[in-house]
């Protein structure tokens, strides 16, 4: 009886440990689908901060967060994990790497904010991802 159901536990504890490796998932920083979306917000935020030109369709936004959210949440990431992974110092600091590498291919620069106003026109009118996000005023 006693090795039967020694047997029976390591059964289960196999069973669990594949169950945990196939349902192990790749940290948030590493799902493209996530990043390009967190990466939209980022630059469409950018450029409403930094062109007083272009305002942000927010309702837009909101939307689109949330759907990013919900698609993390479908993909088995807990609401802990994506509040962890969006309040991460260090893929904030990523994140911002990436921004100002695309505003900067795009001819952006801090020092003058029209460049801002540029990119962010262009983005609207090709009614990009980006461009979806903004308004011009």
């Amino acid at each position: 009886m006693i090795r039967r159901l020694s047997h029976m536990f390591a059964c289960a504890a196999v069973a669990a440990l594949v169950a945990g490796a196939v349902s192990a998932r790749p940290h948030l920083s590493e799902v493209d689908e996530i990043n390009d979306g967190l990466f939209v917000i980022a630059v469409a935020k950018e450029i409403r901060d930094y062109c007083p030109e272009i305002s942000a369709r927010t309702l837009k936004a909101y939307d689109f967060l949330w759907k990013l959210r919900k698609q993390a949440r479908e993909m088995g990431y807990s609401d802990t994990e994506i509040k962890a992974y969006i309040g991460d110092d260090k893929e904030k600091a990523k994140m911002r790497v990436r921004g100002e590498a695309y505003l900067k291919e795009h001819g952006v620069t801090y020092e003058d904010p029209q460049t801002f106003c540029a990119l962010g026109r262009v983005e609207i009118e090709k009614s990009s991802r980006i461009g979806a996000l903004l308004r011009a005023k």
